[in-house]
């Protein structure tokens, strides 16, 4: 054989190695990132497949719940025999609360639901725990806060004595009232009582509907104030109190859940419409030593800004 033949021959084996390492570095690369991506909350199903009681916690500010009706379904859909709902929350848009009052009401169609208010569930936050079919809150949690809000600076007076106006050309005089650089008139501030109005009758609504009120039991509970969770019992606001083992407690006596399952945290997934492998590119990048990209890939899905309507269901001292 010739050293061309031979040649030829070394160059063939060593493209078809090449080959082959190619391939495997790709699968390898592969399920990294199907690990990781899994490991890191990507898909919350494939994390949760034995019996167990699903907890969700919804907390802080309430805005925009895509990630939470996604969780919703996606725990519908698992093996959870029972759902704790952990809220600390001190509410938020009202159409975030109308939001996940729906989605918890779906969810409690396909599986028992406890909320635990740990700390404070008012407005939206309370407008949630009606969703479920069960409200669990510790002595001295803080309850309630039933009512609907908008509120507005008016830099009239600021403005005036700075020597500054603004102007402006209206199809009609309510079109973007209030303003906050002009006074507002009293069909704007009628406009605006309106919205409020239709928003808080309808926010009572379900608070008679899910909670069993008359009239006089009603009005009580609803004028905007909060209560302990003591008072809140006492009011019918909630059904006990107590903690997680107390929410356990319940499914164990009224639904037949086990008290023996296990309680597992589900996480929300990544609505972000960035690169939808991020986090799994992060930890790689982390694993590789090359933390600042890590940091870039974490922070990418997280930049979006907060949704906020005009109108709110919170409170704060």
């Amino acid at each position: 054989m010739s050293l061309e033949t031979d040649l030829l021959v070394d160059r063939r084996l060593l493209r078809r190695k090449l080959t082959l390492w190619r391939v495997l570095a790709f699968l390898f690369l592969a399920a990294a990132l199907l690990v990781a991506y899994v490991t890191l909350g990507g898909n919350a199903s494939f994390q949760h497949r034995g019996d167990h009681i699903a907890r969700v916690k919804v907390s802080g500010f309430i805005g925009d719940q895509t990630a939470n009706l996604k969780l919703f379904d996606a725990i519908a859909r698992s093996s959870a025999k029972a759902v704790i709902v952990d809220i600390n929350s001190p509410g938020g848009t009202t159409t975030g609360g109308e939001a996940l009052y729906d989605g918890l009401r779906k969810l409690s169609a396909a599986k028992p639901t406890v909320a635990v208010i740990d700390g404070l569930g008012a407005s939206a936050a309370y407008m949630a725990a009606l969703g479920t079919d069960h409200i669990v809150a510790r002595r001295t949690s803080l309850v309630g806060s039933i009512g609907v809000l908008v509120q507005y600076p008016n830099f009239t007076r600021l403005l005036n004595t700075i020597g500054v106006s603004v102007e402006a050309v209206k199809s009609s005089p309510l079109k973007a009232a209030p303003d906050g650089v002009s006074p507002t008139s009293p069909e704007a501030t009628a406009a605006l009582a309106s919205i409020v109005n239709d928003t808080y009758a309808w926010f009572k609504g379900l608070v008679r509907e899910r909670r069993g009120y008359d009239d006089a039991g009603l009005a009580a509970v609803s004028d905007g104030r909060i209560f302990t969770g003591k008072q809140a019992l006492d009011l019918k606001l909630i059904d006990g109190i107590g903690d997680e083992s107390n929410a356990v407690a319940w499914l164990s006596q009224a639904r037949s859940i086990g008290r023996d399952l296990p309680v597992e945290d589900w996480d929300k997934p990544s609505t972000s419409s960035s690169f939808p492998f991020a986090r799994a590119a992060a930890w790689l990048a982390d694993s590789a030593g090359l933390t600042v990209l890590g940091d870039v890939l974490r922070a990418a899905p997280e930049a979006q800004p907060a949704a906020l309507d005009g109108l709110v269901s919170v409170w704060h001292p």
